[in-house]
């Protein structure tokens, strides 16, 4: 015993001076505020978070915003209609094309213009191309997020199989600025259709080898299953959208609830999580959902190369467009959850006002939630399995 051995009586381990009996040894900790970004690996962006920690305890998180603050809707205030494309390319830049989509249908619908079916064929393989690209990136930053190097490797080999695509479709890799108001800016370059079955050809069994390889790995679910469970009333409280709210098992998808474009004639399944490998809502869910969601794009795209019609790919505008006075709000199916653009107009070629509904920003308010009382290294898996693009955050 430390009480009985004179040689020990000096070794006080932070307690009052004198003999040490074991009762008396009592670990004390202390709160401690701990900034994780905004230059962090783990914050998928510039963010900064202030985490609250007790040991490797988090007790608390709080998401600081506007590193990245750009005036993006104020800019639209400012420009013609048809020039805003390229600045929706920078709001979600892992999703351009989908961007450029959402913009497009909000003009086109407040000035009334009818867009040529071809050109609304080309849209959807467009979008549901991108939708692909950014799941990749997706899959592979979460597994780096938990430890796992390899899957990013294989992601971004498959994505620049998807960026050679785009860069045939439009000279553009990643700020596309393809869709545009009234259609898209060419139509299909030759064989291109051929390319893209080559690559749906060569992609399609890769998502069951990256789900033996990470998705059913023991160590990657013990990381991610049970860990920032979202509630379907947490869901809804929160208004989460995207694979958020369907990895809790709410089935709210836009192409399905209400069809926009041409997907009112495709079919496609609406994936949402189901608990299988911890509690429903958790970050293996999340997660798992848009590994499915790349599996029902390669079916759409199937389909938009089987039912390709002929025709324009874009309606007959004037140089000068000038929208009618009015207002429109319309949303999109964005990767990520809705993307909302509010327009209004008060006649002439430039927007009066312009509101952007970002899902990646709606979808970190629930951060804080479900960052308290968690471990210090599950924060990265949450933040991962939120998937956030700070460009379209800060905005």
């Amino acid at each position: 015993m430390y009480g009985t051995d004179p040689s020990l009586q000096s070794v006080t381990y932070g307690l009052a001076p004198g003999p040490i009996a074991e009762e008396q040894i009592d670990v004390q900790s202390e709160e401690m505020l701990v900034n994780m970004g905004p230059q962090h690996p783990s914050t998928h962006g510039v963010l900064r978070i202030v985490l609250r920690t007790d040991g490797e305890m988090v007790l608390d998180a709080v998401p600081h915003l506007g590193y990245l603050h750009r005036c993006k809707e104020k800019i639209g205030e400012n420009l013609p209609y048809y020039q805003y494309i390229g600045y929706t390319d920078r709001l979600d830049y892992l999703s351009a094309m989908n961007n450029n989509h959402a913009w497009a249908m909000s003009v086109e619908k407040l000035a009334g213009i009818e867009v040529p079916i071809r050109a609304e064929f080309i849209r959807v393989m467009a979008v549901e191309l991108n939708r692909i690209a950014s799941h990749l990136v997706s899959f592979g930053t979460v597994g780096m997020d938990v430890g796992a190097f390899a899957p990013f490797l294989y992601a971004l080999r498959e994505r620049e199989y998807v960026l050679d695509l785009f860069e045939q479709l439009c000279g553009a890799r990643l700020t596309l600025s393809y869709i545009n108001v009234g259609g898209v800016t060419w139509d299909l370059p030759p064989r291109f259709s051929e390319k893209l079955t080559e690559f749906l050809d060569y992609f399609e069994p890769k998502i069951d080898e990256y789900n033996d390889l990470l998705s059913f790995n023991h160590i990657f679910i013990k990381r991610t299953a049970n860990v920032g469970v979202v509630s379907r009333e947490l869901a809804i409280a929160y208004a989460l959208s995207g694979p958020m709210i369907r990895g809790s098992g709410i089935p709210l998808d836009l192409r399905r609830t209400r069809p926009y474009s041409v997907y009112d004639r495709l079919e496609f399944d609406v994936c949402v999580g189901r608990g299988e490998r911890g509690t429903l809502g958790d970050c293996w869910d999340r997660y798992w959902v848009k590994m499915q969601e790349m599996k029902q794009c390669i079916r759409i795209l199937r389909q938009c190369i089987a039912q390709m019609p002929a025709g324009p790919f874009r309606a007959k505008l004037p140089r000068v467009m000038k929208v009618p006075p009015g207002e429109v709000y319309e949303q999109f199916e964005n990767p990520r959850g809705h993307l909302g653009f509010f327009i209004e107009s008060q006649g002439g070629p430039i927007p009066y006002r312009v509101k952007i509904r970002g899902p990646s920003f709606v979808n970190l308010a629930v951060t804080p939630i479900l960052c308290r009382n968690v471990l210090l290294a599950d924060v990265p898996a949450i933040i991962g399995s939120i998937d956030i693009v700070m460009g379209e955050v800060d905005r």
